[in-house]
C-alpha cells in the first residue's frame, strides 16, 4: 500500500515557500505521489503545473479536476502538458462536483451525470490516445453536427503511454461506474468495514466491461492526526467531519450524509446535518459519534493508527491520500513525519 500526501485547497499549509516545502519533504519521505483539490478557489491543474517544475519523483494527481469546469478536450490537453512538464507523473483524477458548485460557480446543470461522466472519460481517453475525436454520447457529441468544426488530434503526446484516471464517486451507481471505466477510484469517508459493498459495486462495473479490477487503484482520501490523546486527535477531525455530513448540500441531497447513513450512523447523520444547516456549528460537531471519526480517519496512537492502516490494507486499498491535520504548520509536516515513519 502507497502513501499519497493530499494537500486539499491552496494555502492549507501556508505560502508557496511552504507549501512547496512540505511537498518536497513528502518527496523525501518517500510518499508515491501528492494530490490538490479545486472548488470555487485554487484551481488543481495550476497548483500540479508548478509543483511538476519543483520536484522529481513524486506522482502528482488531480484529486480533482471538476468535470463542469474544463470541456473533456481541455482536460486532455492540460493532463497531456502536466504530464510532459513532469516527466511522466500525471495522475488524473475527475469528479462531477456538487449541484451547488456546477450550477450556482460553473453555470452547469447538474443532471445525468452518470452519461455525462461516461462521455466526459471517453473523450479525455480518445484525446489522451491521440485519435481523431469523432464522439457521439447522450451528452456530448464531437465535432458539432452542421456546423464548422472538424475532427481534430491532440498535438502533443503525454509521456505516460496511459495517463491513470481516476474517478471521485460516493454514490453505489457512480461507484460501479469507477470500475467499469476508470483506473482507480478516489472515496471519501472511506470505511474498511464497508469494503466488501464497494469492492461489490466497483466489480458490477467491472464486470459490465468485461475487465478485471487486478490493477484497479482504490484510493481513499483520509485524514489523519496521529497522538497519545485520541479525544483531542478525534477534535482535529471534526469540522471537517461536520462541514461535509451537515453542510455540503442541501437536506435533500447530501452524497456525504447519505454515506454516513448507510454505515449504521442514521441518527447521528439527521442530528449532524440538522444543527449545522440551523447555524449550531459547534454542537454539529459534539454530535459526531466517537465510532464514526475512527472509522473513517486515522486518529489515536502510533499503535492505533498502525493498526487502521493494516485494516486500509486488507480491505484493498492501493493507496492512502494522508491529509494530515495540525494547527500549525510544524505540526502539519510533524504529522506527515510520523505517518511516513508509520506505515
Amino acid at each position: 500500500m502507497r502513501l499519497g500526501l493530499h494537500i486539499g485547497y491552496w494555502g492549507l499549509w501556508g505560502d508557496a515557500p511552504e507549501q512547496l516545502a512540505a511537498v518536497k519533504e513528502a518527496e523525501r519521505l518517500g510518499y508515491d505521489s501528492v494530490w490538490t483539490a479545486e472548488a470555487y478557489g485554487s484551481d488543481a491543474a495550476t497548483v500540479l503545473a508548478w509543483l511538476a517544475g519543483q520536484t522529481d519523483t513524486i506522482g502528482l494527481g488531480a484529486a480533482i479536476f471538476q468535470i463542469p469546469a474544463r470541456s473533456a478536450a481541455m482536460t486532455a490537453m492540460t493532463a497531456a502538458t502536466i504530464d510532459q512538464l513532469s516527466g511522466g507523473r500525471m495522475l488524473l483524477g475527475l469528479g462531477a462536483s456538487g449541484p451547488q458548485v456546477a450550477e450556482g460557480w460553473h453555470g452547469q446543470r447538474f443532471a445525468g451525470q452518470l452519461e455525462r461522466t461516461r462521455d466526459y472519460v471517453a473523450v479525455v481517453r480518445m484525446a489522451l490516445a491521440r485519435e481523431r475525436v469523432r464522439y457521439h454520447g447522450q451528452t456530448l457529441e464531437l465535432p458539432l453536427p452542421d456546423g464548422p468544426g472538424r475532427a481534430l488530434k491532440l498535438t502533443i503526446a503525454p509521456i505516460q503511454e496511459r495517463i491513470p484516471i481516476y474517478l471521485a464517486a460516493i454514490g453505489p451507481r457512480n461507484t460501479a461506474l469507477a470500475g467499469e471505466i476508470a483506473d482507480g477510484w478516489l472515496p471519501t469517508f472511506f470505511s474498511p468495514e464497508h469494503a466488501g459493498v464497494f469492492r461489490a459495486r466497483l466489480e458490477q462495473g467491472a464486470t459490465r466491461a468485461g475487465r478485471s479490477l487486478d490493477r484497479f487503484d482504490i484510493a481513499p482520501q483520509v485524514n489523519v492526526h496521529i497522538s497519545d490523546d485520541p479525544s483531542a486527535a478525534r477534535d482535529l477531525m471534526r469540522p471537517t467531519l461536520a462541514l461535509y455530513i451537515g453542510g455540503m448540500g442541501s437536506r435533500s441531497q447530501n452524497f456525504y450524509n447519505a454515506l454516513v447513513r448507510e454505515y449504521g450512523f442514521e441518527q447521528a447523520a439527521a442530528e449532524i446535518q440538522e444543527l449545522y444547516l440551523e447555524g449550531r456549528r459547534e454542537q454539529a460537531m459534539a454530535a459526531i459519534p466517537d465510532a464514526l471519526v475512527d472509522r473513517v480517519c486515522l486518529v489515536g496512537s502510533r499503535a492505533q493508527v498502525r493498526d487502521r492502516l493494516q485494516a486500509f490494507r486488507d480491505a484493498g486499498v492501493g493507496t492512502v491520500l494522508a491529509s494530515p491535520i495540525a494547527t500549525t504548520r510544524d505540526g502539519l509536516v510533524a504529522q506527515l513525519r510520523a505517518l511516513a515513519e508509520i506505515a
